[in-house]
């Protein structure tokens, strides 16, 4: 059945780096776009970056411009999101998503969900 698996979450210093990872199986990953989800405790889910299904397309909220990227390898059934330049507004449970239909930041068209991954950034 369908599933993702996203890892890489840790506690880092502001300034430092990290690189997220989403595996998935069980559903035909190329066709589906791959967003990242991150959520504070107490506040909305926020929609971070998104990558579409040929890996050609990518979106970014405005607060990680430039210090974010995302990519997929389509091959390994992978996606991932490298984070540098961490800051301490970035701390927040991250999560991958895949979509087959619909637009990038609407949650409600993803249709797969991974578990989440802790990311803390403190010194």
């Amino acid at each position: 059945q369908p599933q993702l698996v996203d890892s890489g979450g840790e506690l880092v210093q502001p300034g430092g780096s990290l690189r997220l990872s989403c595996a998935a199986s069980g559903f035909t990953f190329n066709y589906y776009r791959i967003g990242w989800f991150r959520q504070v405790p107490g506040k909305e889910r926020e929609g971070v970056s998104c990558i579409s299904a040929s890996g050609g397309n990518t979106t970014y909220t405005n607060s990680v411009k430039g210090r974010f990227t995302i990519s997929r390898g389509n091959a390994k059934n992978m996606a991932y999101l490298q984070m540098n330049s961490l800051k301490p507004e970035d701390t927040a449970v991250y999560y991958c998503a895949a979509a087959r239909w619909g637009t990038c930041t609407r949650e409600a068209d993803y249709d797969y969900w991974g578990q989440g991954t802790l990311v803390a950034v403190s010194s």
